[in-house]
């Protein structure tokens, strides 16, 4: 079949074939009800409920369905309808009839769009196709659809409007872009991403597990996957002290009273665990470091020549997440974030900023190899009842932040309305090989915080001054990132970060003794070792500690033992040759410390 695609946007497209999936599922059952069918970043989704349960096996024939349609060339017609005609087209459709009524009680344009023409015989314009209640956007005529970019991806089960209470309708995905080149390498992504899912390979590797005895959300790090997080946090703290970072520490829980005074009470109230009651008032699991931090700043006088202060801390929080939204490491209960505080004078601040922002980009490039991120501003809504402080400092705010990331060089989006009540905020979005994005971080300039705790600075002119606050964890968490690690790589660290990083096979029980010489002096050097020194044989060492993705794998045997050398062979590379152990090490020597960081 010819594809004629016009100019018709992905989301006019997208938003098409929806309308064309309902079709196909009525053809096939004609009594299902229709819920809604959006478009997403990948595609669409239509939400039905059908009179049987459905797989993934009958998503072929919808999808055969949708092909024939989209041959058949059917226009895309609509128009404003009144609230009675509405009730009229979808009367035999009760999720239609309760968004109708949803849409006359905000006062919203009621609009019907119909796909194909009307049936042979029929007087009115609104009889005939197919009819759905849709804000529009669409392709003109169905020949602008590429019938090779599109597919219809998976099920899955979605209450109406999100609430329990109200039916389970079944809810079909969909994959569409522009050229089928594009949908081969989505689903490329996809399947590449059920090989990485850092739930699949956490378990694999043994990194850490959850317990119903401790609770959802809580993860459980095993040896393994607690020497990645202690690597981190190890060269994240010597990094931090070579660019002006002090260490500070604060307890896990404080009284209701500290959260009063920070503003989190009302705006951050239900997502804290409940209080605990005792004798001196109610106190609360930390949810957040920034009001802790500030009552150290607070403890001693502070000049203009002190600033800029820069504390950090490495601070487990805890949040209320529900139960269905929470997702391995990537949203969980209790979380260690690589958190730190900056307090300055308004004329450092945007300097500051682009310096938290000049960290980022080390972290993210240099150190780990990320180069797919971008900056989005999060700006306050136009709803300003959600949002603390007067306009002015708001705007100050946002112009001392978007200057900074205009001299950063880095990418950057703004989006209206996801700004912290107490301030404009920067996330830095990073995306894996696979393309998954993820919020990695998230930075504010917070002038609330000096108001309400009274964080000051006594001037040259011996005045005291409001200082400006700027909130930033380049890593976000230690759970989250490492979830996204672990996808990136999948599985496979560098070698600095490995939690194995030389296993030692030996090949014969006569090559032993040699072998735990060689292991002693690794050790030595504080590398990470494992030595197998197991019955099995040679191939099944080396395939067991392939799946483990141990970057590099010490083969000796009887000849590497005489000659006082070893074979090496390197995760996912094969074999690298017969070397002495002194040049082994000075292969290795420069990746055991994370790039740009200076070897001990």
């Amino acid at each position: 079949m010819k594809h004629t695609q016009g100019k018709s946007s992905i989301e006019s497209i997208r938003h098409s074939l929806a309308h064309l999936l309902a079709m196909a599922v009525l053809k096939i059952f004609p009594q299902a009800k229709l819920g809604i069918g959006p478009t997403i970043e990948s595609g669409f989704y239509y939400d039905f409920e059908l009179p049987r349960p459905i797989s993934e096996a009958d998503l072929g024939q919808f999808e055969q369905t949708m092909r024939e349609l989209v041959g058949q060339k059917l226009d895309f017609k609509g128009g404003k309808v009144t609230p009675a005609k509405a009730r009229g087209i979808f009367k035999s459709q009760p999720f239609k009839l309760d968004l109708i009524k949803e849409f006359v009680k905000e006062k919203k344009q009621l609009t019907v769009y119909r796909t194909g023409p009307k049936a042979k015989g029929q007087r009115t314009k609104d009889e005939g196709g197919f009819l759905d209640l849709c804000r529009g956007g669409h392709v003109k005529n169905t020949s602008e659809i590429n019938p090779d970019a599109f597919k219809l991806a998976k099920i899955a089960g979605a209450y109406w409007r999100g609430d329990e209470k109200n039916p389970q309708l079944t809810r079909i995905y969909g994959a569409a872009f522009e050229t089928k080149k594009e949908l081969d390498h989505y689903l490329w992504q996809q399947e590449e991403a059920k090989r990485r899912d850092h739930r699949t390979l956490g378990e694999r590797l043994k990194l850490f597990t959850f317990a119903d005895e401790v609770g959802p959300g809580l993860p459980l790090w095993l040896p393994n996957g607690t020497i990645i997080r202690d690597e981190i946090e190890r060269y994240a703290k010597k990094i931090e002290q070579e660019w002006g970072y002090q260490r500070v520490t604060t307890p896990h829980i404080a009284k209701e009273a500290l959260y009063r005074m920070s503003g989190h009470f009302p705006y951050y109230a239900e997502s804290m665990f409940p209080p605990m009651e005792l004798d001196d008032g109610n106190y609360y699991l930390k949810a957040m470091n920034c009001p802790h931090t500030h009552l150290i700043y607070k403890a001693e006088p502070r000049s203009y020549r002190d600033l800029p202060i820069r504390y950090a801390e490495y601070g487990t929080l805890y949040r209320y997440e529900r139960s269905g939204t929470l997702a391995g490491l990537l949203r969980t209960r209790g979380f260690t974030q690589n958190d730190a505080h900056i307090y300055c004078r308004l004329d450092q601040a945007e300097d500051e900023f682009l310096k938290v922002m000049q960290l980022h980009e080390f972290w993210y490039r240099k150190v780990f190899g990320i180069t797919d991120f971008y900056m989005r501003l999060s700006l306050p809504a136009k709803d300003k009842k959600k949002f603390a402080g007067t306009p002015k400092e708001w705007t100050e705010t946002v112009a001392i932040i978007r200057r900074a990331m205009q001299r950063s060089g880095l990418p950057f989006a703004e989006a209206e309305g996801e700004a912290a009540f107490y301030g404009p905020k920067v996330d830095f979005q990073i995306k894996s090989v696979i393309g998954r994005e993820e919020t990695a971080s998230t930075n504010q300039l917070d002038f609330l915080a000096t108001k309400r705790f009274n964080l000051t600075y006594r001037d040259h002119d011996g005045k005291n001054k409001p200082v400006y606050v700027i909130h930033r964890a380049p890593l976000g968490s230690h759970e989250r990132f490492i979830a996204f690690l672990i996808e990136h790589y999948a599985g496979a660290f560098p070698l600095w970060l490995a939690p194995i990083q030389v296993a030692i096979l030996s090949v014969s029980e006569r090559a032993a003794a040699y072998a735990r010489e060689v292991e002693k002096t690794l050790r030595g050097a504080d590398l990470r070792v494992l030595f197998d020194n197991s019955g099995e044989t040679i191939g099944k060492k080396i395939r067991l500690a392939e799946l483990q993705k141990i970057p590099y794998l010490l083969i000796i045997g009887e000849r590497e033992a005489a000659a006082k050398t070893v074979a090496v062979r390197q995760h996912a590379k094969g074999d690298t040759g017969q070397m002495p152990l002194a040049k082994f090490f000075d292969i290795i020597k420069p990746s055991c410390v994370p790039p740009g960081v200076h070897y001990p």
